[in-house]
């Protein structure tokens, strides 16, 4: 992995966690112990983050800052993820989430992004385009559903109860 696309996922990862970051205080996060080089790559990772519509700049009169766009959010999460600090905890709480994604074709590329982060969350696809999973992910999807504004077009129910055949097929399908 490049310098580079290490600093971008260190960007991504700390715009995810507030709204804006100062230009000086990424600086800072990201190369503590700043030299040319790294600074050279951080530099190039911004301009590089700006064009693929990850990141924006936004000024105020005293400081730039940056923040993650839609897209931005969308792959931030994807990142989190596939981060080895993620790992699915194996023991479940009794609890099934349900996550019912209805996007249009005209949202294809959103609808795809969604499936992927659901897959990568342990979630099964059982009926068109009802998700479930019996790990605790339901926070990250509210979290993306008040991101991208998808008030209907994602439902998240977290429910104990499920007749005693779809218990066999869920059992199953998860191994539990």
């Amino acid at each position: 992995m490049s310098i580079k696309s290490t600093f971008s996922q260190k960007i991504l990862k700390i715009l995810s966690e507030k709204t804006a970051v100062s230009l000086p205080e990424l600086t800072r996060k990201v190369t503590p112990n700043a030299s040319r080089k790294p600074a050279y790559a951080l530099t190039r990772s911004l301009k590089a983050l700006r064009e693929q519509g990850l990141i924006e700049n936004v000024s105020s009169g005293q400081n730039d800052y940056a923040r993650l766009t839609k897209e931005g959010r969308k792959k931030a999460t994807s990142l989190k993820l596939q981060d080895e600090g993620s790992v699915l905890d194996p023991r479940w709480d009794g609890k099934w989430r349900i996550i019912l994604l209805d996007l249009p074709e005209s949202r294809k590329s959103e609808r795809e992004s969604l499936r992927y982060l659901l897959k990568k969350a342990g979630f099964v696809c059982l009926k068109n385009s009802a998700w479930i999973s019996p790990y605790p992910f339901e926070h990250l999807f509210m979290n993306i559903k008040k991101d991208l504004g998808l008030t209907t077009e994602l439902m998240i129910i977290v429910t104990e109860f499920v007749d005693e055949e779809t218990r066999k097929v869920l059992f199953k399908t998860f191994g539990k």
